[in-house]
Protein backbone atom coordinates (compact mmCIF):
# COMPACT_ATOMS: atom_id res chain seq x y z
CA UNK A 1 0.00 0.00 0.00
CA UNK A 2 1.16 3.36 0.74
CA UNK A 3 4.30 4.92 2.61
CA UNK A 4 1.81 6.16 5.29
CA UNK A 5 -0.17 3.33 6.12
CA UNK A 6 2.66 1.41 6.32
CA UNK A 7 3.79 4.02 8.66
CA UNK A 8 0.45 3.99 10.45
CA UNK A 9 0.87 0.16 10.81
CA UNK A 10 4.26 -0.19 12.38
CA UNK A 11 3.54 3.02 14.76
CA UNK A 12 0.41 1.64 16.37
CA UNK A 13 -0.14 -0.75 19.15
CA UNK A 14 -3.14 -2.29 18.39
CA UNK A 15 -3.35 -4.23 21.67
CA UNK A 16 -2.42 -1.65 23.82
CA UNK A 17 -4.22 0.67 26.49
CA UNK A 18 -2.13 3.14 26.41
CA UNK A 19 -4.53 6.80 25.62
CA UNK A 20 -2.79 7.39 21.96
CA UNK A 21 -3.76 11.60 22.18
CA UNK A 22 -2.55 12.23 25.66
CA UNK A 23 0.88 11.43 27.42
CA UNK A 24 0.50 9.19 30.41
CA UNK A 25 2.45 11.01 32.29
CA UNK A 26 0.44 14.19 31.98
CA UNK A 27 -2.48 12.37 33.43
CA UNK A 28 -2.98 12.02 37.41
CA UNK A 29 -2.50 8.65 39.09
CA UNK A 30 -6.52 8.02 39.06
CA UNK A 31 -6.69 9.35 35.42
CA UNK A 32 -4.20 6.98 34.22
CA UNK A 33 -5.54 3.99 36.45
CA UNK A 34 -8.90 4.29 34.86
CA UNK A 35 -8.14 4.67 31.55
CA UNK A 36 -5.16 1.80 31.41
CA UNK A 37 -5.60 -0.74 34.04
CA UNK A 38 -9.18 -0.24 35.49
CA UNK A 39 -11.61 -3.28 34.91
CA UNK A 40 -14.74 -1.51 34.56
CA UNK A 41 -14.18 1.89 33.36
CA UNK A 42 -15.63 3.33 30.00
CA UNK A 43 -14.85 6.99 29.06
CA UNK A 44 -18.25 6.34 26.63
CA UNK A 45 -20.87 7.79 29.18
CA UNK A 46 -19.23 11.08 29.67
CA UNK A 47 -18.18 11.71 25.38
CA UNK A 48 -21.44 9.60 23.65
CA UNK A 49 -24.88 8.28 23.48
CA UNK A 50 -25.92 5.43 20.88
CA UNK A 51 -29.00 5.34 19.58
CA UNK A 52 -30.49 2.20 17.62
CA UNK A 53 -32.88 2.85 14.26
CA UNK A 54 -35.51 2.12 16.51
CA UNK A 55 -34.95 4.78 19.54
CA UNK A 56 -33.59 3.24 22.42
CA UNK A 57 -30.77 4.76 23.18
CA UNK A 58 -27.42 3.20 25.07
CA UNK A 59 -23.85 4.33 26.40
CA UNK A 60 -22.51 2.47 23.00
CA UNK A 61 -23.55 -0.23 20.24
CA UNK A 62 -22.23 -3.31 22.02
CA UNK A 63 -24.38 -2.19 24.83
CA UNK A 64 -27.15 -5.59 25.71
CA UNK A 65 -30.50 -5.06 23.91
CA UNK A 66 -32.27 -5.17 27.58
CA UNK A 67 -30.73 -2.79 29.33
CA UNK A 68 -31.19 0.81 26.90
CA UNK A 69 -30.57 4.04 28.72
CA UNK A 70 -33.97 6.21 27.25
CA UNK A 71 -36.17 6.26 24.47
CA UNK A 72 -35.53 9.04 22.01
CA UNK A 73 -38.40 8.16 20.41
CA UNK A 74 -40.29 9.86 23.57
CA UNK A 75 -37.02 12.35 24.38
CA UNK A 76 -33.86 14.15 23.43
CA UNK A 77 -30.65 13.33 24.29
CA UNK A 78 -30.08 15.86 26.22
CA UNK A 79 -32.53 14.88 28.58
CA UNK A 80 -31.38 10.86 27.89
CA UNK A 81 -28.11 12.47 28.91
CA UNK A 82 -28.70 13.55 32.73
CA UNK A 83 -31.44 10.98 33.06
CA UNK A 84 -31.27 7.90 36.06
CA UNK A 85 -29.94 5.18 33.82
CA UNK A 86 -26.70 7.22 32.76
CA UNK A 87 -26.00 8.67 35.47
CA UNK A 88 -25.42 5.23 37.61
CA UNK A 89 -23.27 3.88 35.24
CA UNK A 90 -21.30 6.86 35.29
CA UNK A 91 -21.31 6.49 39.63
CA UNK A 92 -20.64 2.50 38.71
CA UNK A 93 -17.67 3.19 36.60
CA UNK A 94 -16.24 6.14 39.16
CA UNK A 95 -15.76 3.02 41.53
CA UNK A 96 -14.73 0.70 39.58
CA UNK A 97 -18.02 -1.59 39.87
CA UNK A 98 -19.23 -3.28 36.81
CA UNK A 99 -22.53 -2.15 34.89
CA UNK A 100 -25.30 -4.49 33.67
CA UNK A 101 -25.24 -2.38 30.41
CA UNK A 102 -21.07 -3.75 29.57
CA UNK A 103 -21.53 -7.24 29.78
CA UNK A 104 -20.40 -7.99 25.98
CA UNK A 105 -17.33 -6.25 26.69
CA UNK A 106 -16.57 -8.09 30.02
CA UNK A 107 -16.65 -11.29 27.63
CA UNK A 108 -14.63 -10.16 25.19
CA UNK A 109 -12.19 -9.16 27.25
CA UNK A 110 -12.29 -12.51 29.17
CA UNK A 111 -11.86 -14.19 26.11
CA UNK A 112 -8.81 -12.29 25.04
CA UNK A 113 -10.29 -10.24 22.72
CA UNK A 114 -9.73 -5.68 22.98
CA UNK A 115 -12.61 -4.86 23.72
CA UNK A 116 -14.62 -1.50 22.47
CA UNK A 117 -13.98 0.11 26.08
CA UNK A 118 -10.15 -0.49 25.75
CA UNK A 119 -10.62 0.95 22.39
CA UNK A 120 -12.26 4.12 23.02
CA UNK A 121 -10.75 4.60 26.56
CA UNK A 122 -7.72 4.44 24.34
CA UNK A 123 -8.79 6.94 21.29
CA UNK A 124 -10.38 9.08 23.42
CA UNK A 125 -9.07 8.62 26.68
CA UNK A 126 -8.04 12.46 26.32
CA UNK A 127 -11.23 13.81 27.47
CA UNK A 128 -10.82 12.08 31.02
CA UNK A 129 -10.57 15.57 32.57
CA UNK A 130 -14.96 15.66 31.41
CA UNK A 131 -14.85 12.91 34.38
CA UNK A 132 -13.72 14.50 37.10
CA UNK A 133 -16.37 17.42 36.43
CA UNK A 134 -18.86 14.89 37.38
CA UNK A 135 -21.44 15.64 40.16
CA UNK A 136 -21.92 13.38 43.02
CA UNK A 137 -25.88 12.50 41.31
CA UNK A 138 -23.39 11.16 38.62
CA UNK A 139 -24.67 14.01 36.01
CA UNK A 140 -22.91 15.98 33.89
CA UNK A 141 -23.54 20.15 33.49
CA UNK A 142 -22.70 20.32 30.10
CA UNK A 143 -24.17 18.23 26.92
CA UNK A 144 -21.09 17.98 24.79
CA UNK A 145 -20.67 14.83 22.06
CA UNK A 146 -17.15 13.95 21.17
CA UNK A 147 -18.35 10.59 19.70
CA UNK A 148 -20.72 10.17 17.51
CA UNK A 149 -22.62 7.15 16.54
CA UNK A 150 -26.40 7.47 16.10
CA UNK A 151 -27.95 5.10 13.78
CA UNK A 152 -30.25 8.11 11.85
CA UNK A 153 -32.27 4.47 10.40
CA UNK A 154 -32.45 0.77 9.84
CA UNK A 155 -32.40 2.05 6.03
CA UNK A 156 -30.40 -1.05 4.16
CA UNK A 157 -30.08 -2.82 0.84
CA UNK A 158 -29.03 -5.92 2.35
CA UNK A 159 -30.77 -8.88 4.79
CA UNK A 160 -28.39 -10.53 6.52
CA UNK A 161 -28.61 -13.77 8.34
CA UNK A 162 -27.08 -12.55 11.41
CA UNK A 163 -28.88 -9.53 11.07
CA UNK A 164 -32.95 -8.90 11.89
CA UNK A 165 -35.93 -5.84 11.29
CA UNK A 166 -34.29 -3.20 13.54
CA UNK A 167 -31.66 -2.99 11.37
CA UNK A 168 -32.53 -3.63 7.96
CA UNK A 169 -35.66 -2.09 6.37
CA UNK A 170 -35.57 -4.99 3.77
CA UNK A 171 -35.76 -7.35 6.96
CA UNK A 172 -38.86 -5.73 7.75
CA UNK A 173 -40.02 -7.00 4.54
CA UNK A 174 -39.44 -10.55 5.70
CA UNK A 175 -40.55 -10.65 9.09
CA UNK A 176 -43.68 -9.44 7.67
CA UNK A 177 -43.90 -12.53 5.18
CA UNK A 178 -42.97 -14.45 8.63
CA UNK A 179 -45.50 -13.09 11.02
CA UNK A 180 -42.66 -11.99 13.12
CA UNK A 181 -44.23 -7.89 12.80
CA UNK A 182 -47.30 -6.83 11.53
CA UNK A 183 -48.37 -6.06 8.34
CA UNK A 184 -48.85 -2.36 8.68
CA UNK A 185 -45.32 -2.16 10.53
CA UNK A 186 -43.31 0.82 8.71
CA UNK A 187 -40.35 -0.66 6.91
CA UNK A 188 -38.24 2.21 8.03
CA UNK A 189 -37.86 3.59 11.00
CA UNK A 190 -35.96 6.21 12.39
CA UNK A 191 -33.94 6.67 15.68
CA UNK A 192 -35.71 9.89 17.04
CA UNK A 193 -39.12 11.34 16.96
CA UNK A 194 -39.84 12.35 13.68
CA UNK A 195 -37.63 11.55 10.37
CA UNK A 196 -34.93 13.77 10.75
CA UNK A 197 -34.60 14.55 14.54
CA UNK A 198 -31.24 13.24 14.80
CA UNK A 199 -30.07 15.43 12.05
CA UNK A 200 -31.57 18.73 13.98
CA UNK A 201 -29.85 17.45 17.34
CA UNK A 202 -27.14 16.61 16.38
CA UNK A 203 -26.42 20.47 14.64
CA UNK A 204 -24.91 21.80 18.53
CA UNK A 205 -22.52 19.35 18.77
CA UNK A 206 -21.14 19.56 15.11
CA UNK A 207 -17.91 21.99 16.53
CA UNK A 208 -17.18 19.77 19.22
CA UNK A 209 -17.40 16.22 17.82
CA UNK A 210 -14.40 14.71 17.25
CA UNK A 211 -14.80 11.72 16.14
CA UNK A 212 -17.96 9.87 14.07
CA UNK A 213 -18.86 6.33 13.45
CA UNK A 214 -21.12 5.22 10.76
CA UNK A 215 -23.06 2.55 10.75
CA UNK A 216 -26.59 0.99 10.31
CA UNK A 217 -28.62 0.13 8.21
CA UNK A 218 -26.20 0.85 5.21
CA UNK A 219 -24.89 4.45 6.28
CA UNK A 220 -23.50 4.90 2.41
CA UNK A 221 -27.29 5.21 1.38
CA UNK A 222 -28.63 7.43 3.99
CA UNK A 223 -28.86 10.69 3.07
CA UNK A 224 -28.09 12.00 6.60
CA UNK A 225 -24.36 10.78 5.83
CA UNK A 226 -23.68 12.77 3.03
CA UNK A 227 -25.59 15.96 5.25
CA UNK A 228 -22.63 15.43 7.60
CA UNK A 229 -19.92 15.11 5.68
CA UNK A 230 -21.20 18.10 3.88
CA UNK A 231 -21.51 20.00 6.75
CA UNK A 232 -18.66 19.16 8.51
CA UNK A 233 -16.40 20.25 5.04
CA UNK A 234 -18.06 23.31 5.06
CA UNK A 235 -17.35 24.03 8.83
CA UNK A 236 -13.87 23.08 8.02
CA UNK A 237 -13.50 20.38 9.98
CA UNK A 238 -12.04 17.78 7.41
CA UNK A 239 -9.90 16.74 10.63
CA UNK A 240 -12.75 15.16 12.34
CA UNK A 241 -11.97 10.99 12.10
CA UNK A 242 -14.72 8.91 10.34
CA UNK A 243 -14.71 5.80 10.72
CA UNK A 244 -16.98 3.23 8.88
CA UNK A 245 -19.05 -0.08 9.16
CA UNK A 246 -20.54 -0.21 6.01
CA UNK A 247 -21.34 -3.45 3.97
CA UNK A 248 -19.11 -1.95 0.95
CA UNK A 249 -21.89 -2.38 -1.49
CA UNK A 250 -22.40 0.68 -2.77
CA UNK A 251 -19.94 3.80 -2.85
CA UNK A 252 -22.45 6.26 -5.15
CA UNK A 253 -25.25 7.39 -3.68
CA UNK A 254 -27.42 9.24 -6.16
CA UNK A 255 -24.94 11.23 -8.05
CA UNK A 256 -22.34 11.55 -4.98
CA UNK A 257 -19.24 9.09 -4.93
CA UNK A 258 -18.15 8.82 -1.58
CA UNK A 259 -14.88 8.25 -2.45
CA UNK A 260 -14.78 11.75 -3.69
CA UNK A 261 -15.93 12.94 -0.44
CA UNK A 262 -13.19 10.82 1.54
CA UNK A 263 -10.40 12.56 0.02
CA UNK A 264 -11.34 15.77 1.58
CA UNK A 265 -11.20 14.60 5.18
CA UNK A 266 -7.60 13.78 6.92
CA UNK A 267 -8.41 10.27 8.62
CA UNK A 268 -10.68 7.96 7.39
CA UNK A 269 -10.91 4.33 8.59
CA UNK A 270 -13.39 1.96 6.48
CA UNK A 271 -14.50 -1.48 8.33
CA UNK A 272 -16.03 -3.81 5.73
CA UNK A 273 -19.31 -5.81 7.49
CA UNK A 274 -17.91 -8.89 4.74
CA UNK A 275 -18.27 -12.39 6.18
CA UNK A 276 -17.43 -14.68 3.54
CA UNK A 277 -16.71 -14.68 -0.49
CA UNK A 278 -18.38 -15.88 -3.22
CA UNK A 279 -21.64 -17.94 -3.11
CA UNK A 280 -21.18 -18.41 0.73
CA UNK A 281 -20.83 -14.01 1.30
CA UNK A 282 -24.05 -13.95 -1.11
CA UNK A 283 -26.00 -15.78 1.07
CA UNK A 284 -24.88 -14.65 4.24
CA UNK A 285 -25.63 -11.19 3.59
CA UNK A 286 -28.37 -11.58 1.36
CA UNK A 287 -28.89 -9.38 -1.74
CA UNK A 288 -24.62 -8.69 -2.07
CA UNK A 289 -23.40 -9.15 -5.41
CA UNK A 290 -20.09 -10.42 -4.94
CA UNK A 291 -17.97 -8.98 -8.34
CA UNK A 292 -19.37 -5.96 -7.42
CA UNK A 293 -18.00 -6.00 -3.75
CA UNK A 294 -14.25 -6.73 -5.04
CA UNK A 295 -14.57 -4.22 -8.31
CA UNK A 296 -15.36 -1.63 -5.31
CA UNK A 297 -12.34 -2.42 -3.72
CA UNK A 298 -10.46 -2.30 -6.59
CA UNK A 299 -11.50 1.22 -7.43
CA UNK A 300 -10.69 2.27 -3.59
CA UNK A 301 -7.34 1.30 -4.40
CA UNK A 302 -6.82 3.34 -7.23
CA UNK A 303 -8.88 6.49 -6.03
CA UNK A 304 -8.16 6.65 -2.29
CA UNK A 305 -5.10 4.22 -1.52
CA UNK A 306 -4.54 6.53 1.82
CA UNK A 307 -8.03 5.53 3.12
CA UNK A 308 -7.56 2.50 5.72
CA UNK A 309 -9.77 0.14 4.52
CA UNK A 310 -10.18 -3.64 6.61
CA UNK A 311 -12.72 -6.35 6.52
CA UNK A 312 -14.68 -6.52 9.88
CA UNK A 313 -16.20 -9.90 9.40
CA UNK A 314 -18.24 -11.45 12.15
CA UNK A 315 -17.60 -14.91 13.07
CA UNK A 316 -20.51 -16.88 13.43
CA UNK A 317 -21.00 -20.70 13.21
CA UNK A 318 -21.98 -20.16 9.82
CA UNK A 319 -18.54 -18.82 8.16
CA UNK A 320 -16.51 -20.54 11.30
CA UNK A 321 -15.01 -22.58 8.50
CA UNK A 322 -14.55 -20.21 5.37
CA UNK A 323 -13.26 -17.28 7.24
CA UNK A 324 -9.96 -18.27 6.39
CA UNK A 325 -9.59 -19.12 3.19
CA UNK A 326 -11.84 -15.97 2.25
CA UNK A 327 -8.83 -13.89 4.46
CA UNK A 328 -6.08 -15.47 2.59
CA UNK A 329 -7.60 -14.84 -0.50
CA UNK A 330 -7.88 -11.33 -0.12
CA UNK A 331 -4.23 -10.94 0.91
CA UNK A 332 -3.09 -13.03 -2.07
CA UNK A 333 -4.97 -11.21 -4.32
CA UNK A 334 -3.45 -8.16 -2.97
CA UNK A 335 -6.78 -6.09 -2.03
CA UNK A 336 -5.90 -6.37 1.55
CA UNK A 337 -2.50 -7.05 3.47
CA UNK A 338 -2.53 -9.48 6.33
CA UNK A 339 -3.22 -7.04 9.56
CA UNK A 340 -6.35 -5.79 7.58
CA UNK A 341 -8.61 -8.13 9.20
CA UNK A 342 -10.44 -7.69 12.34
CA UNK A 343 -12.58 -10.66 14.08
CA UNK A 344 -15.63 -9.30 15.52
CA UNK A 345 -17.07 -12.36 17.26
CA UNK A 346 -21.05 -12.69 17.31
CA UNK A 347 -22.20 -12.68 20.59
CA UNK A 348 -25.73 -12.82 20.07
CA UNK A 349 -28.55 -14.22 19.14
CA UNK A 350 -27.10 -17.13 20.79
CA UNK A 351 -28.34 -19.32 17.81
CA UNK A 352 -25.28 -18.26 15.44
CA UNK A 353 -22.91 -18.03 18.40
CA UNK A 354 -19.54 -20.02 17.57
CA UNK A 355 -19.70 -21.98 21.05
CA UNK A 356 -23.12 -23.84 20.03
CA UNK A 357 -20.72 -25.96 18.18
CA UNK A 358 -19.98 -29.76 19.16
CA UNK A 359 -16.67 -30.71 20.55
CA UNK A 360 -15.46 -32.49 17.08
CA UNK A 361 -15.89 -29.36 15.17
CA UNK A 362 -14.51 -27.07 17.90
CA UNK A 363 -11.86 -29.30 17.96
CA UNK A 364 -11.20 -29.29 14.24
CA UNK A 365 -11.63 -24.90 13.90
CA UNK A 366 -9.06 -24.99 16.60
CA UNK A 367 -6.12 -26.24 14.55
CA UNK A 368 -7.15 -24.47 11.57
CA UNK A 369 -7.40 -21.24 13.37
CA UNK A 370 -4.14 -22.13 15.18
CA UNK A 371 -2.49 -22.63 11.65
CA UNK A 372 -3.91 -19.11 10.20
CA UNK A 373 -2.14 -17.58 12.88
CA UNK A 374 0.55 -19.38 12.96
CA UNK A 375 0.81 -18.05 8.82
CA UNK A 376 -0.47 -14.47 9.99
CA UNK A 377 1.98 -13.76 13.06
CA UNK A 378 4.61 -12.66 10.67
CA UNK A 379 2.98 -10.11 8.91
CA UNK A 380 0.15 -8.94 11.85
CA UNK A 381 1.67 -5.69 12.64
CA UNK A 382 -1.53 -4.38 14.91
CA UNK A 383 -1.44 -8.04 15.84
CA UNK A 384 -5.05 -7.76 15.46
CA UNK A 385 -5.89 -10.72 13.14
CA UNK A 386 -3.46 -12.81 15.60
CA UNK A 387 -5.63 -11.53 18.39
CA UNK A 388 -8.68 -11.76 17.49
CA UNK A 389 -8.48 -15.61 16.47
CA UNK A 390 -6.94 -16.53 19.73
CA UNK A 391 -9.66 -14.79 21.40
CA UNK A 392 -12.22 -16.87 18.87
CA UNK A 393 -10.34 -20.06 20.02
CA UNK A 394 -11.12 -19.53 23.78
CA UNK A 395 -14.08 -18.08 23.16
CA UNK A 396 -15.44 -20.90 21.42
CA UNK A 397 -14.06 -23.51 23.83
CA UNK A 398 -14.83 -21.98 27.13
CA UNK A 399 -18.73 -22.91 26.85
CA UNK A 400 -20.69 -25.96 26.11
CA UNK A 401 -23.93 -23.99 24.47
CA UNK A 402 -25.24 -27.29 21.87
CA UNK A 403 -28.60 -26.88 23.06
CA UNK A 404 -29.14 -23.70 20.95
CA UNK A 405 -28.14 -25.87 17.58
CA UNK A 406 -32.04 -26.81 17.33
CA UNK A 407 -32.65 -23.30 17.07
CA UNK A 408 -29.95 -22.14 14.55
CA UNK A 409 -31.29 -24.99 12.51
CA UNK A 410 -34.90 -24.04 12.63
CA UNK A 411 -34.19 -20.31 12.11
CA UNK A 412 -31.79 -21.79 9.23
CA UNK A 413 -34.64 -23.94 7.43
CA UNK A 414 -37.36 -20.72 8.22
CA UNK A 415 -35.17 -18.81 6.28
CA UNK A 416 -34.68 -21.26 3.13
CA UNK A 417 -38.19 -21.30 2.67
CA UNK A 418 -38.74 -17.63 2.64
CA UNK A 419 -35.69 -16.76 0.33
CA UNK A 420 -35.83 -19.69 -1.35
CA UNK A 421 -32.44 -21.04 -0.06
CA UNK A 422 -30.67 -23.96 0.53
CA UNK A 423 -28.57 -22.98 3.25
CA UNK A 424 -26.32 -26.81 3.87
CA UNK A 425 -25.66 -26.81 0.12
CA UNK A 426 -23.91 -23.66 0.44
CA UNK A 427 -21.93 -24.59 3.20
CA UNK A 428 -21.73 -28.04 3.07
CA UNK A 429 -19.09 -28.22 6.23
CA UNK A 430 -21.78 -27.63 8.48
CA UNK A 431 -24.24 -30.67 7.65
CA UNK A 432 -23.24 -32.56 10.40
CA UNK A 433 -25.26 -29.72 12.98
CA UNK A 434 -28.63 -31.05 11.15
CA UNK A 435 -27.61 -34.50 13.25
CA UNK A 436 -28.66 -32.53 16.56
CA UNK A 437 -32.59 -31.98 14.93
Amino acid sequence: MTDKLDKYYTEFDYGSRTPVYVDPNELTDKQRERLMYSDNFCILPWVHMHAFPDGRAYPCCLSLMEHPIGNLKKNTMAEVWNDTPIKNMRKNMLTDKPCKECTKCYEREKNGFFSMRNDQNKNLGHYISEVDKTNVDGSLDEFKIRYYDIRFSNLCNLSCRSCGDIFSSNWVKESKKMGWLPKDAPNVNYAGRYEMDMWEQLQPHLDTVENVYFAGGEPLMMKEHYNLLDALIARGRTDVRLNYNTNFSKLIFKKTDVLELWRKFDRVSIGASLDANYERGELMRRGTDWQEIVENRKRMIEIVPNVDFFISSTLSVMNAYNIVDFHKEWVDKGLIQVQDFNVNILQDPYRYRLDILPRSMKQELTKIYEDHIAWCEPNDHLSRVTGGFKGAITFMNSEDRTSFIPEFLKRTAELDVVRKENFFSIFPELQKLTEYA
